[in-house]
């Protein structure tokens, strides 16, 4: 009799079988659509790796390579430069949906980036394809704005989950990366149901991702986590230094190449000069050897800096791809190098830097703390956290999303 009454009395019931009813086939939808895209895309990337590693001539093209990419988005892709920016920015302000055209160009662009050498991610691409997929249901269900704001956070988390196999973390980053500060729970089982499908519909189409170990993992001690909270305050200083210099350097070659094709072509000038002067194609491509590398013993001191000097380049110019993949080398060499100084094992030094710079970076701590759960699974989990929440704290406001709005400060404001 009481549930009776309680039905009668009260809405939320039917809210919430009319929210699951519109979102879990929306959800659906948008995760097939995302996932099939991502296996693709990993697919393809690694037809394109495996080219460049048997062919090192290519990267002599890669000036023409970047030009080329600079004239398509010029002439065809205007509208989507922006990226991933231009996803948040239409969460946060919905103005029209955003043009199919994105998914094969950030694709096409991503893929000649990697092709011909640059130094990039594959995050962004993932990301951007689930967005402007899952836009384009808006205008077939005839979408309101605030539920238009789900569908696309839906497609980011999508995105994110199959291109890394994460899909809880992917739930959380399309959740969190929006605004420091605040989580949009509205959107939970849409980011939820889209980032599960996209994950299993990813490796239903035979698309492999790459597994991290983390060896040894020491007792939870006061000393340990002390030395974890040092560890985390250095991959801060890392990230926020990643994302000043990717604002800062965008701006510098925008005002010295008022073109952008010439901006693209210089990029690829320098990258091949670089690799040249150094005589080592260590810091090209997503470095994915490098990074196993950095869990099972030394590597150079100097790896992260270097590959943060060819991301940055490599970005700044034009060249497509996404930020995290070279945020997990950066880190996880980071940490490598760190266990020099600091007396904790080097497989968990560069695990803790693997999670712990991309979270500072892009201000999505929690996110990268679920990422580490699932990757290296729950053993290193609270050392891992420790790094997260210090590296976010540590990396100030600014992040590598310059659309990212910041709801509450990381700490208190003087008045």
């Amino acid at each position: 009799m009481r549930l009776l009454v309680f039905f009668k009395n009260n809405r939320y019931p039917g809210y919430f079988f009319s929210d699951v009813l519109l979102w879990t086939p929306l959800a659906i939808i948008v995760g097939i659509m995302a996932g099939s895209a991502s296996a693709f895309f990993l697919h393809a990337l690694d037809l394109t790796t495996a080219t460049r590693l048997q062919n090192p001539w290519l990267l002599y093209l890669l000036p023409s390579a970047g030009l080329f990419v600079a004239w398509l988005y010029n002439r065809y892709g205007k509208s989507v430069e922006r990226g991933n920016n231009l996803l948040l920015e239409e969460v946060h302000n919905p103005q029209k949906v955003i043009p199919l055209r994105m998914t094969p160009l950030v694709l096409l662009g991503t893929l000649i980036t990697h092709l011909f050498g640059g130094s990039a991610g594959r995050e962004g691409t993932a990301v951007q394809m689930g967005g402007s997929l899952a836009d384009q249901l808006t205008l077939l269900f005839r979408l309101s704005p605030e539920k238009r704001k789900i569908l696309l956070m839906a497609g980011i988390s999508a995105g994110f989950a199959s291109v890394f196999g994460t899909p809880l973390a992917g739930t959380l980053f399309g959740l969190e990366v929006l605004a420091v500060g605040r989580l949009r729970y509205r959107a939970l089982l849409p980011c939820f149901t889209a980032a599960i499908v996209a994950d299993r519909v990813c490796l239903a189409w035979a698309a492999h991702h790459t597994s991290y170990n983390i060896s040894v993992v020491p007792e939870l001690t006061a000393w340990n986590i002390m030395l974890a909270a040092l560890a985390g305050i250095a991959f801060g200083a890392c990230a926020a230094s990643f994302s000043i210099g990717i604002h800062r350097l965008t701006q510098t070659l925008k005002q010295l190449f008022k073109s952008p094709l010439l901006r693209a072509f210089s990029g690829g000038v320098a990258i091949l000069g670089l690799t040249l002067l150094l005589q080592t194609d260590r810091y090209l491509g997503l470095g994915i050897p490098v990074i196993q590398e950095s869990f099972l013993g030394p590597v150079p001191a100097y790896d992260f800096f270097l590959k943060m000097v060819f991301t940055l380049v490599t970005l700044s110019a034009g060249f497509k791809g996404g930020e995290v993949t070279p945020l997990f080398f950066i880190g996880a060499t980071l940490g490598n190098a760190l266990a020099w100084l600091l007396p904790l094992p080097t497989s968990l030094l560069a695990g803790m830097g693997f999670v712990a710079v991309f979270a500072g970076a892009a201000n999505t701590p929690l996110a990268c703390i679920i990422m580490a759960l699932e990757i290296f699974g729950t053993g290193p989990g609270i050392y891992t956290a420790i790094a997260c929440i210090m590296s976010y704290l540590f990396s100030g406001h600014r992040g590598i999303y310059h659309s990212q709005k910041i709801e509450v400060f990381k700490y208190a404001q003087k008045d």
